[in-house]
């Protein structure tokens, strides 16, 4: 289950990041061509609206954002100053370690609590009930936003899911440190799809030189 989760989060992330990026690219191609003086294709692009994408690129970051920060907690990309915390005996640190977690979890969970509950009242109970055909007459239907005239809680959705997503990885990450004692770690200086080359002292690449060195003289020999 968990597993389906985390490449969940990773297809939205990714998702987002490459489809903004090509409406960013889209719109400002077209926004440079539409003012070349050519006069039929001028007309044609001038006649495609691309007024929303600026907002759409917007909501996608900022739903890139909560669902990205999530996903620090879960790899462990977060920044943090842990001069301190690494000085302390380890029964300090474990207990220092929990603690910021689970502070982490605890205001994570409550802008989540107060997200859904602006969500709610912002036009998601307008909307749930009005599509279960019960009485809307006196519930507050919700604003729209401005180009692409979608309901503002559908885009608001994103504090709420992403907190209570980043709640969960900040339990899962305590929980897993309380068996384990590690957190997750991750190295900035690996990049995947690229095979990680053993690191190895002076003294053995000097070994590795002169083998080559030899070898390429004897092959010349022959």
């Amino acid at each position: 289950m968990m597993k389906y989760l985390d490449h969940l989060e990773e297809i939205i992330i990714t998702f987002l990041i490459g489809a903004a990026t090509v409406i960013i690219a889209v719109a400002v191609v077209h926004r440079y061509l539409s003012g070349l003086p050519i006069p039929a294709l001028q007309d044609w692009l001038l006649g495609i609206n691309l007024s929303w994408a600026q907002e759409l690129c917007i909501y996608m970051f900022v739903w890139m954002a909560k669902f990205g920060a999530a996903y620090g907690v879960r790899s462990g990309i977060h920044v943090g100053v842990d001069v301190l915390v690494t000085r302390l005996p380890d029964s300090w640190r474990k207990t220092t370690v929990v603690i910021a977690l689970m502070g982490g979890a605890i205001f994570t969970g409550l802008i989540g609590a107060l997200g859904a509950k602006f969500v709610w009242e912002n036009g998601l109970h307008y909307a749930l009930f009005n599509k279960l055909g019960m009485d809307v007459t006196e519930l507050f239907e919700g604003p729209i936003t401005p180009d692409l005239e979608w309901p503002t809680w559908i885009v608001y959705s994103a504090v709420p899911l992403g907190s209570y997503l980043m709640c969960f990885r900040f339990l899962q990450v305590g929980w897993a440190f309380l068996h384990t004692g590690e957190l997750p770690h991750h190295d900035h200086t690996h990049v995947d799809g690229i095979e990680e080359i053993p690191a190895m002292d002076s003294t053995q690449a000097l070994e590795e030189y002169e083998v080559h060195k030899f070898n390429g003289k004897d092959g010349g020999a022959k």
